[in-house]
């Protein structure tokens, strides 16, 4: 059923895709900032698929600046389309998930803290579906882009289990792999929950309650 495959697609049956990279606005709607690179010197990139983008994006976006976010943007990363689009992902046949790119100051708000607001903010033990959003690209992911990330990320999915199983969840399902492409999603898509686009627009991303035993950064 379209946007709801639960097997992921064998790469040989992956769609075609395309060469042309997706338009991307210059600037965030509501941070102002540059969504696409160069980014500020000494800044650091994290990319994580925790259930729709929309909801996941904001929830990021809301850390603000002074918590150490630079800029926030909806993509598609983990599969085997090049430049898929929003269609294409939903159907299953591009094996890429729903994901952020989080760009932040790590002076002001470590990759372990940025962490801790993924691993609250949705339910990691769904395998492929976040709730009442079924498929594929709502797995949760995190894509590490150095050796040092993925470390850390199975660092804290191990703290955070105990957690978990203690809350009567089962087993964390969450990817962790290298980074091998971020796809930037459709202008649409890019900071979709803003009070500039839809302040009242759908989002079924939700947490577990259960607090991730590091750092001291959270979603307000």
């Amino acid at each position: 059923m379209f946007g709801r495959k639960t097997t992921m697609v064998e790469p040989t049956r992956a769609l075609p895709g395309r060469d042309t990279a997706m338009p991307v606005p210059g600037r965030h709607t509501v941070l102002g900032t540059a969504l696409t690179p160069p980014y500020p010197e000494g800044s650091e990139i994290a990319h994580v698929g925790m259930g729709c983008f929309w909801g996941a994006e904001r929830m990021f976006w809301r850390l603000g600046a002074e918590r150490g976010i630079i800029t926030t943007a909806a993509g598609y990363a983990g599969g085997y389309t090049p430049n898929p689009t929003y269609e294409e992902v939903c159907s299953g046949l591009t094996g890429h998930a729903e994901v952020v790119r989080v760009v932040f100051d790590p002076q002001r708000i470590t990759y372990a803290e940025i962490l801790k607001v993924f691993w609250e903010g949705h339910d990691p033990t769904q395998g492929m579906r976040q709730g009442n959003d079924v498929g594929t690209q709502y797995r949760s992911a995190v894509y590490s882009s150095s050796d040092e990330q993925r470390a850390v990320a199975e660092a804290t999915r191990d703290a955070f289990q105990p957690v978990l199983t203690a809350a009567g969840y089962g087993p964390i399902t969450t990817e962790i792999a290298p980074l091998t492409e971020f796809y930037f999603a459709e202008d649409v898509h890019q900071q979709y929950l803003s009070d500039a686009k839809n302040p009242n627009g759908y989002c079924g991303i939700g947490g577990t309650g259960a607090s991730c035993p590091i750092g001291v950064a959270r979603a307000e």
